[in-house]
């Protein structure tokens, strides 16, 4: 009789292992015949051909167009975003700008920083006159 452990399981030792000859992977031959030339791996085959055509596609789209729409895109913004801070500071000063009354409204202090100031304030952008 075998001993069991804790688990109700044979030990290691019970277990058997498989001969050497059904561990070896066995290899197929890459083109269908006799008894494996059926419509199930034919179809099979042709599916694999085609997403191999298809992934050699893809990949060259990406690295002959969407890399180099990414770089112009990228200076685009970058042009753009000169142009804007050009334009910016031809502007008045941001204490002569006017406020709103729907600009900066104040329910109660924020409890960072001096109270006055949200999260994403810039001093470069946003300007409160204090009443």
């Amino acid at each position: 009789m075998i001993s069991r452990n804790l688990f109700g399981r044979p030990p290691l030792r019970a277990i058997r292992i498989p001969p050497l000859r059904t561990v070896i992977r066995r290899t197929y031959a890459s083109e269908l015949t006799g008894v494996q030339d059926n419509a199930f791996n034919r179809e099979r085959a042709a599916v694999k051909h085609h997403a191999e055509q298809t992934s050699d596609t893809w990949r060259k789209l990406s690295i002959y167009a969407v890399i180099p729409a990414i770089i112009i895109a990228g200076a685009n913004a970058w042009v753009l975003w000169n142009e804007h801070w050009e334009h910016f500071a031809h502007g008045p000063p941001l204490e002569e700008k006017t406020e709103y009354s729907y600009q900066n409204i104040r329910s109660k202090n924020y409890f960072w920083g001096d109270g006055d100031k949200t999260l994403f304030w810039n001093d470069k952008v946003n300007y409160h006159k204090k009443e």
